[in-house]
């Protein structure tokens, strides 16, 4: 069971023998402030990690068994680990949808400020959904609600300006843009058919 392996595998650094690297920049609007740092850890996978603020470092490790360990390191001791918090795939994927989906919508948001009476909402596929494997042209939300899709997000993947053949399923998190009557009307759509 993947939360029972030792903490120390995912907590220790690894010495010179596996320098980090630094990821090229994040996407405009995505921490352009953060180097993002990826080493790989030789029997294990590869621990992905950036410094926050207070100076802790904060990461992911993803295992060569496909599971992943959130990591934060102790203030005091970069190198040393505070927590290690082992995750399924699909918690995985919740924190990443909690932390992404929310930052995607801010940036639209922002965007749209200027436009009266137009919004960005966050519209989830629930797994009771008629569109629960089903394709985004099947809902023609766009035909019925003048709302137009502008990115899906599942289990941490940003799917941006999803084409009508794009399949949902559940607890995909997606981001719409229109006039309140329409998010609502998507929404009862998605909800209900």
């Amino acid at each position: 069971m993947p939360h029972d392996r030792p903490k120390w595998t995912v907590c220790h650094r690894i010495g010179a023998a596996s320098p980090p690297r630094v990821l090229a920049p994040q996407p405009e609007g995505y921490g352009e402030h953060v180097n993002v740092e990826v080493t790989p850890l030789p029997g294990i996978g590869v621990r992905k990690e950036f410094v926050a603020g207070n100076g802790r470092r904060i990461g992911v490790v993803s295992h060569r068994d496909g599971t992943t360990d959130l990591i934060v390191s102790k203030s005091d001791d970069p190198d040393a680990c505070l927590a290690s918090l082992p995750l399924t795939a699909d918690e995985a994927g919740a924190l990443a949808n909690l932390l992404g989906v929310p930052q995607l919508v801010a940036q639209l948001a922002e965007e749209q400020k200027d436009l009266p009476g137009i919004s960005t909402r966050q519209l989830t596929i629930k797994a009771a959904s008629p569109y629960d494997g089903r394709t985004l042209g099947d809902t023609a939300i766009r035909t019925r609600t003048g709302v137009s899709v502008v990115a899906v997000m599942r289990a941490g993947q940003i799917h941006p300006s999803p084409a009508p053949d794009f399949v949902f399923t559940a607890r995909d998190l997606v981001v719409a843009v229109g006039t309140a009557e329409g998010l609502d009307a998507a929404t009862k759509i998605l909800h209900q058919g």
